[in-house]
């Protein structure tokens, strides 16, 4: 899967741009069949001027077939906004693949 990874107010590390590259490897095997259209993957410096420092807001936009599959999480800790938005997008995945075999299971 190629992933298409953009990032605003902060600067794009090879450390950062490797964790996010592992964490979407470990995303595939819950893929299963799913065939990914497009992955973007954005990590944000979201302000500057919060009292208790900085916040980091990670998102995931995954394109599937006709689905579009979106999550986004904020935390304090860039590393820990995209394990978080990592797990999470596991459960939309699980959650879609249910839905579909539920709807294959109706149609017949």
């Amino acid at each position: 899967m190629k992933i298409n990874i953009r990032a605003n107010n902060l600067k794009m590390t090879p450390a950062i741009k490797a964790y996010i590259e592992d964490k979407m490897q470990m995303v595939e095997k819950y893929l299963g069949k799913l065939k990914v259209v497009n992955c973007d993957f954005e990590v944000e410096l979201t302000t500057k001027h919060h009292h208790k420092g900085d916040i980091f807001r990670a998102e995931v936009n995954l394109e599937i077939a006709k689905d579009l599959l979106r999550v986004e999480k904020t935390e304090a800790d860039l590393y820990k906004a995209i394990d978080k938005v990592k797990d999470h997008l596991v459960d939309v995945i699980k959650k879609h693949k249910e839905k579909r075999v539920a709807q294959r299971r109706t149609a017949e």
